[in-house]
Formats: structure tokens, sequence, C-alpha cells
């Protein structure tokens, strides 16, 4: 059985003139707020990937590599395949590093199955 009574926090009572509780014994209580302090997330690092311009590989191939490695409409693997083709280099995408690197081998992996010297590179942002 209890003896001493027991702080509630939270409970509505009558309040005393001073704006506290009848009957509260201030030493008992002590009111304020936590707070936690979390560290920042950093951001990961952005990659982006390029596409190598060369001589040998056909354009409606890397217009499907577009599509099916960076999900690319018809008509944007068409833009970057013609910027590839005119200026040397395009880029795809910008990816956090493993997609970036993920990206780059199934570029590569393709290529090398259907026979072509197509080359994927990723440089840091």
């Amino acid at each position: 059985m209890l003896t001493q009574p027991v702080p509630f926090i939270g409970m509505a009572g009558p309040k005393d003139d001073d704006g506290g509780r009848k009957g509260e014994d201030d030493a008992n209580f002590e009111t304020g707020t936590v707070t936690k302090t979390r560290p920042k997330t950093k951001r990961p690092n952005l990659y982006r990937v390029l596409l190598l311009n060369d001589d040998y590989t056909p354009m409606e191939f890397v217009v499907l590599v577009l599509q099916d490695v960076f999900n690319k409409s018809r008509e944007d693997a068409m833009q970057i395949m013609l910027h590839v083709h005119q200026k040397g280099v395009g880029e795809c995408g910008v990816y956090p590093y493993e997609v970036a690197e993920t990206k780059v081998t199934r570029v590569m992996d393709t290529a090398r199955k259907n026979q072509h010297p197509l080359q994927c590179v990723m440089e840091k942002q």
C-alpha cells in the first residue's frame, strides 16, 4: 500500500495561485524539453554514367541499351545516342555509386555478349 503520494505528470488538477497544481511539492518535479541531436545524414556521392562513341557499335544497339538499362523512352534514347555519335560522349544519367556501377557493368556485359566494343564509364559528379 502506498504511503506517499505518487506524482503523475499529465493529469490535470486544480491549480494554485502560482500556476502549479495544488498540493504539489515543486521540489519533486522538474519540467523541460529533452532534445536529441541527430547527426546530419550525408547525401551519397553521385556519379555520371557516360557512353563513349566508337565507329563499330550500331546506333540501334545503343538505343536498345539505353532503353533497357537506363529505362529511357525511345525518343530520349535517340537523343542521347545522337549526342554520343556527334560529340563522342553522352550522359545516360546520374546515380549513387552502387547504382552507377551496376549500370556500367550491365552495359558492358550486354555489349560484349553482342560482340560490340561499346564503352561505358562513370565519373564522380
